[in-house]
């Protein structure tokens, strides 16, 4: 029994060390090539996405940042375009609002312009 073992035992190392001579490893160099340009790849992408990943989350930052300062913008101009806010904003110049309406001219045909 035991030199049934001990023949197991040198048949699979004489198996490894057949995989692992010269020539087979040469002879298999372009599968242990492709599977480094494959895991070369396959690093790339994964820096690729996050890098992807980091842009999206910074333009959508931007974005809210821009949305805000639209809502802000169009808020205060809503407010300074009121009548009220218009008659404050023109008085330091002089200007005051009419109290009576304007007055049509005519020409001396009697046209109205």
């Amino acid at each position: 029994m035991e030199q049934a073992t001990n023949k197991k035992e040198i048949g699979i190392r004489f198996r490894w060390k057949r995989l692992l001579n010269y020539g087979s490893v040469v002879k298999q160099m372009p599968f242990f090539l492709f599977l480094a340009g494959l895991a070369v790849i396959y690093i790339y992408n994964g820096h690729l996405a996050d890098k992807l990943s980091r842009d999206i989350a910074k333009t959508e930052k931007e974005l809210k940042e821009l949305e805000y300062e639209y809502k802000t913008v169009k808020g205060q101009v809503l407010f300074q375009s009121k009548q009220s806010e218009l008659v404050k904003a023109v008085a330091p110049l002089g200007l005051q609002e009419m109290s009576v309406p304007p007055l049509i001219l005519a020409d001396s045909t009697g046209n109205k312009n």
